[in-house]
């Protein structure tokens, strides 16, 4: 039988794969969890739904993993927090969502803004720290807004 709960849209907090995390983590070694419950968070420093991420000044932190909400209209608004995030800050920021690229999140924060990595397969999420038995109803994609780069400058005195 089907892991009914992986098709609903009741539960908002579905946990990162700690592998996943811990990859992710080693390459871009996160700050900030931006949207996390204090059961699932994955750095010391998170921000729940109490706290109000999308409030929060996420340009205080150099590397940001957002696995948002899974409610439409809160991945926008998350989605929308880490693009014009980054483009004020210029810090890293990888998002955890569902490739839906049809959307019009995807058109406006997306595409031609951020690198972008399919995930093979569908990813079996966790609750409580257990991987799920049944894997996620939708495909999921890393989309990643990369920190500004820094420029060398040669100074040779006759320029």
């Amino acid at each position: 039988m089907k892991n009914k709960a992986l098709f609903t849209s009741d539960k908002q907090d579905w946990e990162t794969p700690q592998e996943l995390f811990d990859q992710l983590n080693n390459k871009y070694h996160f700050d900030l969890d931006a949207a996390a419950s204090h059961g699932n968070a994955k750095l010391p420093k998170y921000f729940t739904a109490e706290d109000d991420a999308l409030s929060q000044d996420w340009g205080l932190y150099q590397s940001i993993y957002c696995n948002p909400p899974y409610e439409t209209k809160l991945q926008k608004e998350f989605i929308k927090k880490a693009y014009e995030t980054h483009q004020k800050h210029g810090n890293t920021i990888v998002l955890l969502i569902p490739a839906r690229v049809e959307t019009k999140r995807w058109h406006q924060y997306i595409f031609g803004k951020a690198e972008i990595e399919f995930i093979a397969g569908r990813l079996k999420f966790e609750v409580n720290g257990v991987k799920s038995k049944e894997p996620a109803p939708f495909p999921s994609a890393l989309v990643v807004y990369k920190g500004k780069r820094t420029v060398a400058v040669r100074l040779d005195g006759d320029s």
